[in-house]
């Protein structure tokens, strides 16, 4: 039985490395290649277990801080310090990253107003409803993201990523794409 489950997760996670890769476009950014093979490994480290769980699991209320990150400047990130991310096709308070585009970029669901942390603007920060009637985190009226790329916080692997349409990028504390 463990056996079963353990091959299982090592197909979910394949599949899911396959997917987070093969949507991969062209990128002006030079590390567009380091950045798949990173996302590509992260993947591999998933499981189907946790995959599932975070599909069918009921959103917290989720926090926007803020961390340095290098040559990127100050950045915003989840409560957990993932990095966060706007995608260049949403419309102003309006995802359009649904399927396969949310499972390699999660959308930042949250239950409730999400708090604000340190160094955000309580002015920008709002939620939009996705289908579904869920809850995702905006600011200044870009809907938030995760990418499976980033396994770790901290990480940007997932910035200038051109991906499922559109490139991807970091914000600034002002609401701000970062496109260095």
């Amino acid at each position: 039985m463990k056996r079963t489950l353990a091959a299982a997760s090592c197909a979910a996670a394949t599949l899911l490395a396959t997917l987070v890769t093969g949507c991969s476009g062209s990128s002006s950014s030079p590390s567009s290649s380091s950045s798949a093979s990173t996302a590509a490994a992260g993947a591999h480290r998933a499981t189907a277990a946790s995959a599932a769980a975070a599909a069918t699991a009921k959103p917290a209320r989720a926090t926007v801080s803020t961390r340095a990150a290098g040559h990127l400047g100050v950045i915003l990130v989840d409560g957990k310090g993932n990095t966060l991310y706007l995608f260049e096709a949403d419309k102003k308070d309006k995802s359009t990253c649904t399927g396969r585009c949310a499972v390699a970029w999660p959308p930042l669901l949250t239950t409730g107003n999400a708090r604000v942390g340190k160094g955000t603007d309580p002015k920008l920060l709002g939620t939009t409803r996705r289908a579904g009637g869920v809850e995702q985190v905006t600011y200044k009226g870009h809907p938030l993201y995760t990418y499976v790329g980033d396994t770790r916080p901290g990480q940007t692997n997932g910035q200038g990523l051109n991906q499922f349409g559109a490139l991807w990028y970091v914000l600034d504390t002002k609401g701000k794409q970062v496109t260095t």
